[in-house]
């Protein structure tokens, strides 16, 4: 039997509708959920992800901002340009579009927007936070990847898993995500020996190194999940295809559920950013009601 295939659009789509509802009442409470692109240069490579979030935002109830900057912007700018956003209570999250120029390092910006308006879970207390278990506002993709585990009809307590790949941003917070359902986890990397070893003998392996066709078939345990997080555009003899970090028609003889690529994770990443928009959005009400009372105290 081949797996079964994990709809990321109708997770996504699912978790949408929730977060409209929400979106709503904070609406009708004067706190419309609203969310600030910022990309900076040739934007060719982003577009296509501002476009799937605007559309994202509007069926999500989330109000969507677009700002372009010149190339030539210089750090300081930017900086600036942040400040005023994390200011502005009309503001509710703040998204970095990627790649920048070569002279504004990604991290400064991430560090530069404020940990409340973190709607991408880049910023270092975000991540750190993960340690704690405290799931505020996580990195978008990682928080993604679990929501598509959980949705399967498997016990998280002392499920084995397999996470290859250990970004920052990736790879280690699903690790920490997993370990706070009880999962037991291992992480491969580019000096694990034997990754094979690792993931034949994981309950479910998650993917996420940016190499087409790394994981293959007898790489996984009969009846496994396999989540693929990788984004690769590949030549083939039909033109340029989109693949993930798995090869998928090998994988589906062996494994139980697998992801898509595209249609997995992607479409689950961009519905956890509009609910962490509007989660955003609910913590800067509190948090502006509470030093409002405590002014009038």
């Amino acid at each position: 039997m081949r797996a079964a295939l994990i709809d990321g659009k109708s997770i996504a789509a699912d978790m949408r509708a929730r977060v409209a509802a929400e979106a709503e009442d904070l609406a009708a409470a004067g706190w419309q959920p609203k969310l600030v692109s910022i990309s900076v240069g040739d934007t060719a490579a982003a577009e296509l992800y501002v476009r799937n979030q605007q559309r994202s935002a509007e069926s999500a109830g989330v109000e969507f901002e677009a700002r372009n900057y010149p190339a030539e912007t210089s750090l300081e700018q930017l900086t600036g340009i942040l400040q005023g956003l994390n200011a502005d209570p009309r503001v509710n999250g703040i998204i970095i579009q990627r790649p920048l120029p070569d002279h504004i390092p990604v991290k400064v910006l991430q560090k530069s927007v404020h940990p409340l308006k973190d709607v991408e879970g880049m910023h270092p207390a975000s991540i750190g936070n993960i340690v704690y278990n405290d799931l505020a506002l996580g990195p978008c993709t990682a928080v993604a990847a679990v929501e598509i585990l959980k949705t399967l009809p498997l016990p998280m307590e002392g499920l084995n898993v397999t996470v290859i790949g250990h970004s920052e941003i990736v790879g280690k917070p699903i690790a920490f995500l997993l370990m706070g359902l009880g999962a037991t986890v291992t992480v491969c990397h580019h000096m694990t020996r034997s990754v094979a070893m690792h993931s034949r003998a994981a309950d479910a392996v998650f993917v996420a190194v940016g190499k087409p066709g790394l994981v293959t078939g007898d790489m996984l345990k009969p009846g496994a999940a396999l989540i693929d997080i990788g984004i690769n555009r590949i030549e083939t003899a039909d033109g340029p295809k989109t693949v993930g970090d798995a090869n998928f028609d090998s994988c589906a003889e062996v494994a139980g559920w697998i992801t898509p690529v595209p249609g997995g994770v992607g479409p689950v990443t961009v519905a956890t950013l509009m609910k962490n928009a509007v989660l955003a959005t609910r913590m800067q009400m509190e948090h502006y009601r509470a030093a409002f009372a405590n002014t009038e105290v």
